[in-house]
């Protein structure tokens, strides 16, 4: 059987270089390339005219830049779009185009599948099958900007199906081209990685000089709700990773992001938001209240909207800045914990 080809989108700036530099290209090859896959979206390399013949020859030769195929596709009435995705292996991810008047955003897929099983969330039923690449990333990003020529691609949040830590290596690549400015430039403060709570990968990526948003899932005023709702908490209970977050702000002088599920009766209450007032004191920090999203496997409710309100008026009382996260696509079951993985015979 042929060795399949790898994609070119996989390669860093710096791995194409490589690749380049024993064939005798010059530098600014690498930059030409950039160009074309990342600024001219062109996925053909007979069409990369300012290559020589042999170049474009050896690039098909070695490399794919095929497309990501759209399995199925749904839109909701505000116009969110939802993108199921088929990769190679029979594998399905789904991905997210959230637009507004003057600038889209995209909730982008790091695996296919999660091990973490936060007892919310759609993504992590079907269990976890491996990482995505780091160009069925890119290539989540680059179709979701074909899908929206009216509006500027500037956000992309790492919030769709997987734990983005996980997936640590591709992750970092992907978000290295992303922000390339002789790629797609898109500004490393419009990037959002969020996370379960992964305190070693967050130890590391304190390290990395990305001025990315950091977003952790928090969805837990305490360990045995916490717990309950997420296993992760029982290898990183909730002190350590507040303390790592804490580090993490030290270490980047930059503002954490708390996400934090609003479930009736559970997360909702004046108890719930007395403890994350006292979790967060004097944290540099915002949190992101989102109202539970329906997932038929799951039993919880929706807090009313006053009850939503009144937790927020107890946190800006304890002097915590919180936001109310507007749902978009619930009816297309596009929402916040509501994206789902499965392989094409679980369809």
């Amino acid at each position: 059987m042929p060795t399949a080809k790898r994609d070119i989108r996989d390669l860093s700036y710096e791995e194409l270089t490589a690749f380049l530099d024993p064939l005798g290209e010059p530098q600014y090859r690498v930059d030409q390339i950039f160009d074309w896959l990342y600024k001219k979206n062109v996925r053909d390399f007979s069409q990369m005219s300012n290559l020589s013949q042999a170049l474009r020859e050896e690039l098909a030769k070695v490399f794919s830049c095929t497309e990501l195929k759209v399995v199925e596709r749904h839109v909701a009435v505000d116009g969110t779009a939802k993108f199921l995705f088929g990769l190679h292996d029979d594998e399905r991810v789904e991905t997210v185009l959230i637009p507004t008047p003057d600038r889209a955003t995209v909730c982008v897929s790091t695996q296919a599948g999660c091990k973490f099983r936060c007892q919310f969330c759609a993504s992590g039923i079907a269990g976890w099958d491996r990482n995505l690449s780091c160009g069925e990333i890119v290539g989540q990003i680059l179709y979701a900007r074909d899908q929206s020529p009216e509006q500027t691609l500037s956000n992309i949040v790492f919030m769709g199906v997987g734990e983005p830590l996980d997936n640590y290596d591709n992750l970092i690549k992907a978000i290295r081209i992303l922000n390339d400015e002789r790629g797609p430039s898109i500004g490393a403060r419009r990037i959002t990685i969020s996370t379960c709570g992964l305190v070693p990968q967050i130890k590391k990526l304190a390290a990395e000089n990305l001025q990315v948003e950091l977003a952790v899932s928090l969805h837990g005023s305490n360990n045995e709700i916490r717990s309950q709702l997420m296993p992760v908490n029982k290898k990183y209970p909730l002190p350590e990773l507040v303390q790592a977050c804490r580090d993490y702000i030290q270490l980047t002088n930059r503002q954490v992001t708390f996400e934090y599920i609003l479930i009736k009766n559970l997360t909702c209450t004046e108890q719930a938001a007395n403890e994350l007032g006292e979790l967060l004191k004097g944290m540099i920090c915002r949190v992101n209240l989102i109202p539970y999203n329906r997932v038929e496997e799951y039993p919880h409710e929706t807090p009313s909207k006053m009850e939503i309100l009144l937790f927020q008026d107890k946190l800006t009382r304890l002097g915590v800045h919180s936001t109310v996260r507007t749902p978009r696509g619930r009816d297309a079951a596009a929402a916040c914990g509501q994206l789902r993985h499965a392989r094409r015979q679980k369809l």
